[in-house]
C-alpha cells in the first residue's frame, strides 16, 4: 500500500477529533449534555430549541466518528508487521474497531431522528434519547476488543525497531479501564456515573480523544519508519497473513 494512502488514513484521526467535537458543540452536547434525569418535556425542549443547528451538529459528529474506520484498518495493517504477534490479533482489532464505529455512529443518527420531528410526543422523544445515550456510552466491551489486541501485539514486538513504541501498548491497556464507569448508567440518572456524569461522559470523551491522537501519532511514525526501511507492503516477508 503506498505510504501516501497510509498517511491519509492515519490523518483521519484529526477528522475524528475536529468533526466530532465540533458536532457535539453545535448540537449542545458540550459543554453540558442533556441529563438522564430530565423529564420528557425538557428533553423535547432540548431537541426542539435549535433544530437546524442540532441536526447539523449530529450530522457532523456522525461523519467524524465514521472516520475511525480508516484508522482501524491502518492499525490492523501495521499490526501485521509485528512478526511475533499472531495475525489473529490484527483481525480481532479490526472487528472490534468496526463495531466501535457502528455503536458510536448509530446513536448520533438516533439523536438526529429525535431532532427531526421536534413537535412529536415528548415521551417518544425521551425514549429515542434514552436509546441513543445508553447505546452510545455503555458498549465498552467493544473498545476492549479493539484496544487490548493492540496492546498485546505491541508488547510482543521484540524487534530492534518496533512498529509501535511500548508506551503506546501500555496506553492501550490503561485507556480502556477509564471506560469501566460507563457500565453503570443503567442504574443511575444523576451523579458521576449517570450518562452525563463526569466519570462517564467527560472522562470517556477525554480519554477517547487522547487515544485517537496517540494512535494517529503512532501510525504516522510507523508509516514513516516503514518508508525509511523501504518496505512498501506491510505483509511482505510475513508469509500467509493468517500465519
Amino acid at each position: 500500500m503506498p505510504s501516501i494512502v497510509q498517511r491519509a488514513m492515519a490523518w483521519s484521526g484529526l477528522v475524528v477529533i475536529v468533526l466530532t467535537f465540533a458536532g457535539f458543540i453545535l448540537a449542545r452536547l458540550l459543554p453540558v449534555p442533556p441529563g438522564a434525569n430530565l423529564n420528557p418535556e425538557q428533553i423535547a425542549e432540548f431537541y426542539g430549541a435549535h433544530p437546524t443547528a442540532t441536526r447539523l451538529g449530529f450530522l457532523l459528529a456522525s461523519l467524524g466518528l465514521s472516520a475511525l474506520a480508516p484508522m482501524t484498518a491502518l492499525i490492523g495493517i501495521q499490526m501485521l508487521r509485528i512478526k511475533e504477534a499472531p495475525a489473529a490479533l490484527a483481525i480481532l482489532q479490526i472487528i472490534g474497531g468496526t463495531c466501535v464505529v457502528i455503536v458510536t455512529v448509530i446513536p448520533t443518527i438516533i439523536m438526529n431522528v429525535a431532532a427531526f420531528r421536534p413537535h412529536r410526543n415528548p415521551i417518544v422523544t425521551q425514549a429515542l434519547n434514552d436509546l441513543a445515550w445508553l447505546l452510545f456510552v455503555t458498549p465498552i466491551g467493544l473498545f476492549f476488543l479493539q484496544e487490548i489486541p493492540i496492546a498485546v501485539a505491541i508488547l510482543m514486538d521484540r524487534s530492534p525497531r518496533p512498529v509501535f513504541p511500548r508506551w503506546v501498548g501500555y496506553a492501550n491497556l490503561w485507556i480502556p479501564l477509564t471506560f469501566l464507569p460507563a457500565l453503570l448508567p443503567y442504574f443511575a440518572k444523576t451523579g458521576p456515573v449517570a450518562w452525563q456524569g463526569v466519570l462517564v461522559f467527560y472522562l470517556g470523551l477525554a480519554t477517547f480523544g487522547a487515544w485517537v491522537l496517540i494512535m494517529m501519532w503512532a501510525l504516522l511514525r510507523a508509516v514513516r519508519q516503514q518508508t525509511d526501511e523501504g518496505v512498501h507492503e506491510p505483509l511482505r516477508g510475513l508469509g500467509s497473513p493468517l500465519s
